[in-house]
């Protein structure tokens, strides 16, 4: 079935390959429908509450705050149906500032991250648009990238710098578009130099999805033209779905001079053994961006560079 796409974007902007079609699992087994509405119903109420109480836990600690939203995050996954996993250096805080950077799979990943490492994420300027998710995302401090101004990337790289620099933690999924998980794309850099700037570590991040603690699955993926509520269906409609979190050994801000290779060493650490769970064959190499202008993919929340 072929893909196509609502809107071209710039040629500079990142995509991935991956779309239903190609990607989603076999038929795997699904709750009774009354479980759904109960996991849907679950997870507004958890939403709301979330929304609710957000001015009274700003007027607290920052170490209280942050365990206050990890466990708001970790509730509205586990409301929704999923089972969460943390492994490797949860309990670890760094002091002061970090660059916290995880592969890229579905709108759940940004609560997952939070769950962990709770900061400032780093988010498409188009999010400050959506409903309630707007509201909550500027409440949160989010750094904003407007993807369609080139020219605006110093100045974000410089906002995140000074953010880590005051002791802040910024969360980036520099993949800059969603992966179905199966394959990674590479990380964009601007972000690592951000955190070379304010000579912080990076925190890499792994995130991935299984079905009964044991094969792997595409069914969380937020991918292609999928909407958030195709996502959300089958998600909530998922029996035994799974998120894996691991948080990997910190780099350290001397250990590389260089962004680039900085991203490729945090790249390799998320990816792994490298090694993809699926056939390649199913998902085919990324296509490059035509003589009309068209681009293979819609891109979701994340930062790129050059």
């Amino acid at each position: 079935m072929s893909h196509s796409v609502s809107a071209p974007v710039g040629p500079w902007l990142p995509s991935a390959p991956c779309t239903p079609q190609l990607c989603l699992d076999d038929p795997v087994p699904c709750v009774p429908v009354l479980r759904r509405i109960f996991r849907y119903a679950a997870g507004l109420v958890v939403l709301l509450c979330g929304i609710v109480l957000s001015p009274l836990a700003r007027q607290c600690s920052t170490i209280r705050r942050d365990r206050l939203t990890a466990l708001w995050c970790r509730s509205v996954v586990a409301a929704f149906g999923v089972r969460v996993r943390i492994t490797g250096g949860a309990a670890v805080r760094p002091a002061g500032g970090a660059l916290v950077v995880a592969n890229h799979v579905s709108w759940l990943d940004i609560p997952l991250v939070a769950a962990v490492r709770p900061g400032r994420m780093l988010a498409k300027i188009e999010v400050a648009a959506y409903p309630v998710l707007g509201p909550l995302a500027a409440r949160g401090a989010t750094i904003f990238l407007d993807r369609d101004r080139l020219r605006a990337l110093p100045g974000t790289v410089a906002e995140m710098a000074a953010a880590m620099r005051s002791g802040s933690t910024v969360v980036v999924f520099p993949e800059g578009s969603t992966w179905c998980g199966r394959q990674h794309g590479r990380f964009r850099n601007a972000a690592f130099q951000a955190a070379l700037d304010a000579r912080v570590p990076v925190q890499p991040v792994r995130i991935r999805y299984r079905l009964d603690d044991r094969r792997p699955t595409a069914m969380a993926a937020f991918i292609g033209e999928d909407t958030l509520l195709d996502s959300l269906r089958r998600v909530v409609a998922a029996r035994g779905l799974v998120a894996e979190v691991t948080v990997l050994p910190a780099i350290g801000p001397d250990t590389y001079a260089d962004r680039g290779a900085l991203a490729r060493a945090a790249r390799a650490a998320v990816a792994g053994d490298g090694q993809d769970t699926a056939p390649r064959s199913r998902v085919p190499a990324p296509r490059t961006r035509s003589s009309a202008g068209r681009a293979p993919a819609r891109t979701r929340a994340g930062m790129q560079g050059r």
